[in-house]
C-alpha cells in the first residue's frame, strides 16, 4: 500500500482559489502532473505564472465547466499535455444565500447547475475517457482512475438561509455514491470529502467581515482550531492513492469533530 501519487495526472477544478488551489498545489508538490481548471483565467495566470510551462508538470485551463464543449476542451487539453487522466478532483463550489420561502427558483437552479449538474457532466465525461484509456492500454484488472468530490456540511445539515446550496450539495453526495456503484466494475473509484472548520477562501472572507465568528467556530470544533487547507489536501491525496484502493462510495468528513456537536448556524461554511 502506498500513498504516492507521483507520476499520475490530475485535473482539479476550482483551482484558482482557496481549497481547489491548495489541493492542486499539494498534488503537484507530491509529484503529480496537474491541470489547474477554473473560470478565472486571470487568477490562474497570476497563481501559476511561469510554472505553467509547455514541458512542465503544471498547466492551467480557463473556462466555464458547466458547458459541455468546455469540458471536452479541458479533457483534450489535459490529454494533449500529459497523455492521460488518472485523477479528477471536483473542488469548484458556489454558495449563494436565498429566502427559503421565496418561490423564485432562480437561485436553486443556479446552485444545482454550478454545484451538481456541471460536476456530474465533468465526472461522466472524465470517467468515459478513463475507461477508454484503460481499454487502449489493455488494463483489465488495475485501477483505471479515481474521482474525488468536495462538499460542505449543508449537504447533510439543515441551513435554511442557504437551502438552495444545501439541496445541491446533498444531490452532489448522492451523485458520488451512485457513480461509485456504476463505475466500480470499470475499476474507477468515486469518493467525497465533506469539510468544515478548514480555512477556505469563503471562510476567510466571512471571518474578515465578521472577525468575532472565529472564536465561535473554534469553540464549535472539538479539536479546538481551524485547520489549514493542507490537511484537507492530505485526505484528497489518500483517496487518490492506491492506499485507498478498496475505498469507494464514501464521504470522508474532515471537520475536527465539528459535525458531532451542534455548531451555530452562522458557521455553516
Amino acid at each position: 500500500m502506498t500513498l504516492s501519487i507521483s507520476g499520475k495526472t490530475a485535473i482539479v477544478t476550482g483551482a484558482a482559489h482557496g481549497i481547489g488551489l491548495a489541493i492542486a498545489r499539494h498534488l503537484l508538490d507530491r509529484g503529480a502532473q496537474v491541470m489547474f481548471a477554473d473560470i478565472d483565467e486571470a487568477r490562474l495566470a497570476d497563481e501559476l505564472g511561469d510554472d505553467a510551462k509547455s514541458d512542465g508538470p503544471a498547466r492551467y485551463f480557463a473556462g466555464d465547466l458547466c458547458q459541455k464543449l468546455c469540458v471536452k476542451n479541458l479533457l483534450s487539453a489535459t490529454v494533449d499535455a500529459f497523455e492521460r487522466i488518472d485523477i479528477l478532483v471536483n473542488a469548484a463550489r458556489c454558495i449563494k444565500p436565498a429566502d427559503p420561502l421565496d418561490t423564485d427558483q432562480t437561485v436553486l437552479d443556479e446552485m444545482l447547475q454550478l454545484n451538481m449538474k456541471g460536476m456530474l457532466r465533468l465526472s461522466q465525461m472524465t470517467a468515459n475517457r478513463m475507461i477508454k484509456q484503460a481499454e487502449d492500454e489493455g488494463n483489465k484488472t488495475g485501477e483505471a482512475g479515481c474521482i474525488v468530490n468536495i462538499s460542505t456540511p449543508p449537504a447533510a445539515c439543515a441551513h435554511p438561509e442557504t437551502m438552495a446550496y444545501a439541496i445541491a450539495s446533498a444531490a452532489q453526495e448522492q451523485m458520488t455514491r451512485s457513480l461509485a456503484l456504476v463505475l466500480a466494475p470499470k475499476h474507477i473509484r468515486v469518493n467525497g470529502v465533506n469539510f468544515a472548520s478548514v480555512m477556505s477562501a469563503n471562510l476567510q472572507n466571512h471571518l474578515r467581515d465578521h472577525p468575532e465568528w472565529r472564536g465561535d467556530l473554534i469553540k464549535a470544533t472539538p479539536l479546538g482550531r481551524i485547520a489549514p487547507p493542507s490537511e484537507l489536501a492530505e485526505t484528497v491525496q489518500f483517496l487518490a492513492s492506491s492506499g485507498a484502493g478498496f475505498v469507494t462510495g464514501q464521504i470522508v468528513t474532515v471537520d475536527g469533530g465539528r459535525g458531532l456537536g451542534s455548531a451555530p448556524r452562522l458557521l455553516a461554511f
